[in-house]
C-alpha cells in the first residue's frame, strides 16, 4: 500500500550554473509542492499504513528550513535545482517506508525522486524490511 502527503512552500532562488543571460539565473520564486510517498503493510490493529500526522511531523523541520527562504542560502542548496531540492529533502527525511518524494517548481514542472539506485532497488522489495513502517503516531490524519 502507499500513501502521500502533500506540502507546499514559498521560497526565491537563483541557478548559480546557468548559462549567462538564462531567466533562472535571476532571483526569482516559486509556490513549491512536496508530495512524499510511502510504502507499507496496512497495520491489522490500527487499519493504516501510517498516521499521516507522522509524515507531517516528519516534514515539519524541513518546511521550517525551506518556506519564505532564500533557497542559495540554506546549507546544501547552494544550487537549488529540483534534482538537488528533491535529493536534500530526502536526505534529511527520517520516514520509515519512504519511497518517493516529488518536487514541482511550477504546476508544470518537478522532479521525481526515489533514492540512489541502491536504495530504490531495495524500496521495490515488496517483502523488504524498508517497506514496512515501525513508528506511530497518536495523532489521527
Amino acid at each position: 500500500m502507499e500513501l502521500f502527503k502533500r506540502f507546499t512552500f514559498e521560497a526565491a532562488h537563483r541557478l548559480p550554473r546557468v548559462p549567462d543571460g538564462h531567466k533562472c539565473g535571476r532571483l526569482h520564486g516559486h509556490s513549491f509542492a512536496v508530495t512524499v510517498h510511502v510504502r507499507g503493510e496496512v497495520d491489522a490493529r490500527d487499519g493504516w499504513v501510517m498516521d499521516f500526522a507522522t509524515i507531517t511531523s516528519a516534514f515539519a523541520p524541513l518546511h521550517a528550513q525551506l518556506d519564505h527562504r532564500y533557497l542559495n542560502e540554506v546549507e546544501g542548496l547552494e544550487n537549488p535545482t529540483s534534482e538537488n531540492l528533491v535529493r536534500w529533502i530526502w536526505d534529511r527525511l527520517a520516514l520509515p517506508g519512504l519511497f518517493q518524494i516529488v518536487v514541482e517548481e511550477t504546476c508544470t514542472s518537478g522532479c521525481i525522486y526515489r533514492g540512489a539506485p541502491a536504495q530504490a532497488a531495495a524500496l521495490r522489495q515488496v517483502d523488504g524490511a524498508a517497506m514496512t513502517p515501525t513508528t506511530r503516531s497518536s495523532q489521527r490524519r
